[in-house]
């Protein structure tokens, strides 16, 4: 029995080698693969450093405080206005600054680094193991913040920790009547009784 012919003879096809070489599986598993790497390399090179992660997400902070001023509607306004934030900037106002206090007094942003891209946390005191507040890739900052992330305002939880939490009340002593007189009945008796 001949083998040879199954196989497909490239010596004699249309196809050239290179053609043949990117039509194969392992053609296409190294092209992509280089194509990978390229991304991979540009990404490294244009991940945004510490500064412009930082500046970039205090504005985007500003914005989300500003936006939230205003009536909100579900979930999706927040995506919305996030994506809306990569491409304007916070006003100034005075109000914006006494927001700014009152944000850098209960909150703190952490910038990590990684090989690829740089995320952004923000921490507080509800938040201490943080939220995710923003993505840093290819020189662009994209928001993921909510406002529900942030700390704005510190209250007690009750009055105080001698104060009773139920209040039991004094029941006036009213005559109600006199009950109504109502005969059991059991399965193994006369009802009669």
């Amino acid at each position: 029995m001949n083998q040879t012919k199954s196989r497909i003879n490239y010596t004699g096809s249309d196809e050239s080698m290179t053609q043949a070489f990117t039509h194969s599986c392992l053609g296409k598993l190294l092209v992509m693969t280089g194509i990978l790497i390229v991304l991979l390399i540009v990404a490294y090179f244009t991940a945004p450093t510490e500064k412009e992660m930082r500046d970039e997400i205090n504005d985007d902070v500003m914005q989300c405080l500003e936006m939230n001023d205003s009536i909100r509607g579900d979930r999706i306004d927040d995506y919305v206005n996030n994506i809306g934030f990569i491409f304007t900037t916070a006003d100034s106002t005075k109000e914006g600054q006494e927001w700014r206090e009152i944000f850098d007094k209960y909150n703190h942003i952490e910038i990590y680094r990684h090989a690829f891209f740089t995320t952004a946390y923000v921490y507080n005191n509800i938040l201490t193991e943080g939220s995710r507040v923003g993505i840093g890739a290819f020189g662009v900052v994209v928001p993921t913040m909510n406002f529900n992330d942030f700390l704005l305002r510190v209250g007690p939880m009750h009055k105080g920790y001698n104060q009773k939490l139920i209040q039991t009340g004094t029941i006036p002593d009213t005559d109600l009547g006199t009950n109504p007189n109502i005969h059991e009945y059991h399965y193994k008796r006369n009802p009669d009784d």
